[in-house]
């Protein structure tokens, strides 16, 4: 079991100070970004989907924690949505620590997330994945998400 318990102040700064440059060498291993920009992008994205940080309305932050509630092995961060005229759990960020890799903390943080999206009263559970993370593509596929929009680049350099 993997529980999800609601992120503390505390969780919330580690979670940013990992979080924010994750995600801009997410961006610049996508070649979205360029190195030199990447770090502000990144952090005035988070500020934009966060504006109150913790306290941000309609989203969703959770520590992922081990069956004994104690040990931390990640983080999965959902906000409410409308699609479709659907109001759906967005997952914006989840992230296994690496030393709790491949113990199958993912999937069932993704279980547990969909009686949480239910509980709120949510429809569904979109996300993103890049497209360099075959390994959370795979994941993705084995727990039943479906793809709704692709985007392929090549390099003409």
């Amino acid at each position: 079991m993997t529980l999800l318990v609601p992120m503390t102040p505390d969780e919330f700064s580690v979670f940013m100070d990992e979080a924010v440059p994750a995600f801009a060498a997410e961006k610049i291993a996508s070649g979205q970004w360029t190195h030199e920009e990447a770090f502000d992008l990144s952090r005035k994205a988070f500020d934009e989907l966060l504006p109150q940080g913790l306290a941000s309305p309609d989203n969703f932050l959770f520590s992922l924690r081990d069956r004994d509630g104690r040990a931390g092995v990640g983080w999965i961060w959902i906000a409410v949505q409308e699609r479709a005229g659907r109001r759906i759990g967005y997952v914006y960020d989840v992230v296994i620590a690496p030393e709790h890799q491949r113990k199958g903390h993912a999937t069932r943080a993704f279980l547990a997330l969909e009686d949480e999206v239910r509980a709120r009263g949510l429809s569904g559970i979109a996300l993103h994945v890049f497209g360099h993370n075959a390994a959370a593509r795979a994941l993705y596929t084995k727990l039943g998400y479906e793809p709704t929009n692709i985007n392929l680049f090549k390099s003409v350099d």
